[in-house]
């Protein structure tokens, strides 16, 4: 599969801001520290997520804030937007199949069309999805925690 851990990165980050904006800077060695990754990939997942207006930056060490209310930032939008999965799809298949094998002469003809069936279901499942039912089971997560401890 093709799917980096940018997507977790972005969801925990968006979910980090929400919970946090409010009060402090959220920078992204803030967000590194939470998500223990390094500063840089941070700043490239926010970058993409600035630029498809999720979340704003403000100059310097400003941190970020969310630009969209959790309603409005579907699980499918950030996806799309920190993992760019290109023509071949999520699905990364084998290169050279060998052409006079009975298997491998046909297994694009068996395969293929499924795995843009499951990328299809799944996409359309992260359209229903929302930052705001994450948020939800985190803070019942977290809630849980703190009963526990």
């Amino acid at each position: 599969m093709q799917i980096s851990n940018k997507f977790t990165i972005a969801i925990h980050a968006l979910a980090f801001i929400h919970l946090f904006q409010d009060q402090q800077r959220v920078t992204s060695k803030v967000l590194a520290n939470s998500i223990q990754a390094n500063p840089v990939i941070i700043r490239s997942v926010l970058s993409g997520l600035k630029d498809a207006g999720i979340v704003d930056a403000k100059q310097g060490s400003g941190g970020f804030r969310l630009a969209k209310l959790l309603d409005d930032i579907s699980l499918y939008d950030i996806f799309v937007t920190v993992d760019n999965i290109d023509k071949k799809g999520l699905f990364n298949f084998h290169d050279n199949p060998h052409p006079d094998c009975i298997v491998g002469g046909n297994i694009h003809a068996a395969v293929d069309d499924k795995l843009v069936q499951v990328q299809t279901a799944m996409e359309k499942e992260l359209k229903t999805m929302y930052m705001s039912d994450v948020l939800v089971d985190l803070e019942k997560a977290i809630e849980e925690k703190v009963k526990r401890t």
